[in-house]
């Protein structure tokens, strides 16, 4: 059988490798402007070939960063309004709009962290940012999806959504590349988020929610240490007491004790800092129980604070005032974790080679978005390892062979789906009662735009 992922796949990953597209909540002084917008269009004209056509590419309006539930650095970043126009995202489709039932959705970021490096492949492997998370994913999923239009019921009997999103990385969580898609109804009765998981077909994504701990004190001269608040001190006990407390309180949630700051003079007592706890959850309740635990435990860490310290020569102003200078702030919270089950759609995957998640956990993308999806199923599934393959860190990497592969999980999923049969999924909302019939209507030309109402299902 001949390659799925040919010469010309090759060249277009080359390409996106690239062009920089790193999201500027991650750029750094030596990152290069992202070019996010050319690669999206590049993106396009390439999946032009497979009959794919463009339904939008442009940014979301400013009003879907709106929520309480938006991270606090999206929100900020965003108040100049070259942010959102630099971020846009794409929508293919493949066949005319038709009911979710009979609509197949795949999704895949092309932003990625900071660190860009120029791609270099030595005919097994390519090297470079975004090369396993998410851009060497994106061109498989292309090269499967274009073996796949082949058959006569793709896009005859079923269609295919492909979704190219902005804003997965730096903390953005897809607020505004995923969630607006997929709340105007571009999703399938499966949806298959492309991230590195070896192939595991994860029918689970966790959630995540970051917890700023902040100490605004008076600062002191190093002579007259008593005088003022040692937030480093504070923080500092603080940071341990939560790393002891929170480990495990939760069951099935992870506790990461992330960045401490006061300052980087020497010869002074700096009274304002901040501590950063980044909290992830697999079930949006263990969530809500453990930003619970949060409020409790701190609380707890300033009562034992004061304890300890408060007949001390040099923190005893700390220990008094403890309370009164340390606030608990939210950069996101509220943030749901998929976790979702489906027999039917899961045999599918594994027929089409797709390997069962066995107890992996799991990790945070925008697939937390199709969480409480009705009538859907979602899973989470590409090739390569975010660990082994050095996602987000130097020598990011992933094989030919991988890519090979992934390509040919795509195209034998999307054939089986659109041979069917494709039972209802199980529900899990409500059913509210059907709505009456609505007159036919007119046909309405495609337009290059992000759709703002519902096009499939």
């Amino acid at each position: 059988m001949s390659a799925l992922f040919t010469d010309r796949h090759r060249e277009l990953l080359l390409d996106l490798l690239r062009l920089p597209s790193v999201n500027p909540l991650e750029a750094g002084p030596e990152d290069p402007p992202s070019r996010l917008p050319d690669a999206l269009a590049r993106y396009a004209a390439a999946a032009a070939r497979a009959g794919f056509r463009t339904v939008g590419l442009a940014a979301p309006h400013a009003s879907c960063l709106d929520r309480p539930d938006v991270p606090a650095t999206v929100r900020t970043a965003a108040r100049d309004p070259r942010f959102l126009a630099g971020q846009p995202s794409l929508l293919l489709r493949l066949g005319p709009d038709r009911p979710r039932a009979d609509t197949v959705m795949f999704n895949v970021h092309l932003d990625t962290v900071a660190g860009h490096t120029p791609p270099v492949f030595d005919g097994a492997r390519f090297t470079g940012r975004g090369a396993v998370d998410a851009k060497g994913p994106a061109v498989a999923l292309l090269a499967g999806l274009e073996a796949a239009a082949s058959h006569p019921a793709v896009g005859r009997d079923v269609t295919v959504l492909l979704q190219a999103v902005a804003g997965e990385e730096g903390g953005a969580l897809g607020t505004y590349g995923t969630r607006p898609l997929l709340e105007a109804g571009h999703h399938g009765r499966l949806n298959v988020f492309c991230e590195p998981t070896g192939l595991r077909a994860l029918p689970r994504a966790t959630a995540a929610m970051t917890a700023r701990i902040t100490v605004e004190g008076e600062d002191a001269v190093d002579d007259r240490p008593d005088a003022g608040h040692n937030a480093t001190v504070l923080l500092g006990f603080l940071a341990q007491h939560l790393a002891a407390r929170l480990d495990g309180a939760v069951p099935g949630t992870r506790v990461c004790v992330a960045g401490l700051h006061t300052g980087r003079i020497h010869n002074r007592v700096h009274g304002t800092g901040t501590l950063l706890l980044n909290l992830s959850y697999r079930r949006t309740r263990d969530g809500t129980a453990l930003e619970t635990a949060v409020g409790r435990q701190l609380a707890d860490g300033l009562r034992r604070f004061t304890e300890l310290f408060g007949a001390t020569r040099e923190f005893a102003r700390t220990a008094r005032d403890a309370a009164r200078i340390t606030r608990l702030g939210w950069d996101k919270r509220g943030l749901p974790a998929l976790d979702n089950h489906d027999p039917w759609a899961e045999a599918l995957l594994a027929r089409a080679g797709a390997r069962p998640p066995a107890d992996d956990p799991g990790f945070t993308c925008d697939a937390v978005w199709a969480a409480g999806l009705d009538g859907a199923f979602t899973a989470v599934l590409g090739p390569g390892s975010l660990a082994a393959n050095h996602a987000h860190a130097p020598g990011e990497f992933i094989d030919l062979a991988a890519l090979e592969d992934f390509a040919g999980v795509v195209r034998r999923l999307t054939t089986s789906f659109a041979e069917g049969p494709r039972p209802e999924a199980p529900s899990t909302q409500p059913r509210s009662p059907a709505p009456p019939p609505r007159a036919p209507r007119a046909p309405r030309p495609e337009e290059n735009r992000t759709p703002s109402r519902k096009e499939s299902g």
